[in-house]
């Protein structure tokens, strides 16, 4: 199985880079993510009957072409992926636009004579959550386990602090469970992808 893999990620690379294609074009035409045309170029998968015939199409050869051995290739060596700095920036933007938001509450309830702190608190779990989606899109979900971990504090200090006179410190016992969670959750990511 891992040559019919290594067979079809070789032949896939050559009439791919061959049409002057991306990933990303390919995928586009096969009606796929370009994280799959990925895997099956790094021989990590093999596409079903369906998407070959449609890739056979696409690059007008036989079906047979597909699978059949016709040079040496080795799957690329994994690369450390580099995050864009325009990713970061974008991010930083996201969270200024949401404290951006937070201040504008407040400045609002001060003109009316209220002081609504609570914006500048609310908005640091509305920031986890931004962080977090931003994360798994650029970061593929590296340091999201940190993330949830910091935002599950977050919501548990915002709806403390929210209802103080009720004095909900009890709220905090749920932190113990949740990271535990997050902990058995990191462990298991680790131990399925090979991690230490």
């Amino acid at each position: 199985m891992d040559d019919l893999k290594t067979v079809i990620a070789s032949n896939l690379i050559a009439l791919r880079t061959g049409a002057g294609m991306t990933q990303a074009e390919l995928a586009e035409k096969l009606n796929y993510s370009d994280k799959s045309v990925s895997k099956w170029e790094r021989a990590e998968g093999l596409p079903d009957v369906g998407v070959l015939l449609k890739m056979s199409e696409i690059f007008d050869v036989p079906l047979d072409y597909l699978v059949s051995f016709h040079e040496k290739w080795e799957p690329p060596k994994k690369e450390k992926r580099t995050v864009n700095i325009s990713t970061r920036l974008i991010t930083a933007i996201a969270i200024a636009g949401v404290w951006t938001v937070a201040l504008f509450v407040f400045i609002v309830f001060w003109m009316n004579g209220q002081i609504a702190w609570l914006a500048f608190i609310h908005a640091i779990p509305v920031s986890l959550v931004t962080l977090l989606v931003l994360n798994s899109v650029w970061e593929e979900g590296r340091n999201n386990f940190y993330i949830i971990g910091a935002l599950i504090l977050s919501v548990l200090t915002a709806v403390y602090l929210t209802n103080l006179s009720r004095n909900w410190w009890q709220l905090f016992l749920l932190a113990v469970p949740a990271a535990a969670v997050l902990f058995l959750c990191a462990w298991l990511h680790r131990q399925n992808h090979g991690e230490k």
